[in-house]
């Protein structure tokens, strides 16, 4: 692993751990070089995953832009953020064992619609107006009843 200070190419793990509930190692490193220490962590990759936006574009799948996507919905929430990246790590794994490797951007939206609504009701909007592009404000109440619906038991 390179050493992401100096670009050394010789760096040593100090210490391994499981992370994200066994999903993960985390590995403590450091550079022999210039002493700098780093964290990396190694997940299981099923697949490479491709995402098929609304206009037809595709790109990679990127977990770390999952994971900001949820963390700027939970911003300023009291919500662990245990509880976000077992829901990103959970999502990913849906994902990839779906058997394909292409996925809408629709798909990722109602999976992350999933998990929020799970995690914190105002995540769950905030994210909500922006998936689904709301333009007014009766688009809020709409998102609000269904929420409210759940709590009435569907």
């Amino acid at each position: 692993m390179r050493c992401p200070y100096c670009q050394s190419e010789d760096t040593q793990v100090k210490d391994s751990r499981p992370a994200e509930d066994g999903a993960a190692i985390r590995r403590r490193r450091v550079c022999p070089d210039c002493g700098g220490r780093f964290t990396t962590f190694e997940r299981v990759q099923l697949r490479d995953l491709v995402v098929v936006k609304k206009s037809g574009r595709k790109v990679p799948f990127s977990r770390d832009k999952l994971l900001r996507s949820m963390e700027i919905a939970v911003r300023k929430r009291n919500v662990d953020p245990e509880r976000i990246d077992r829901a990103v790590t959970g999502i990913v794994r849906q994902l990839e064992s779906s058997g394909e490797t292409e996925v809408t951007s629709g798909e990722v939206g109602r999976l992350v619609m999933e998990a929020l609504k799970a995690l914190d009701d105002v995540a769950y909007v905030r994210f909500a107006s922006v998936y689904r592009n709301f333009r007014e404000a009766k688009d809020f109440h709409e998102v609000l009843g269904e929420l409210k619906g759940d709590e009435d038991g569907g």
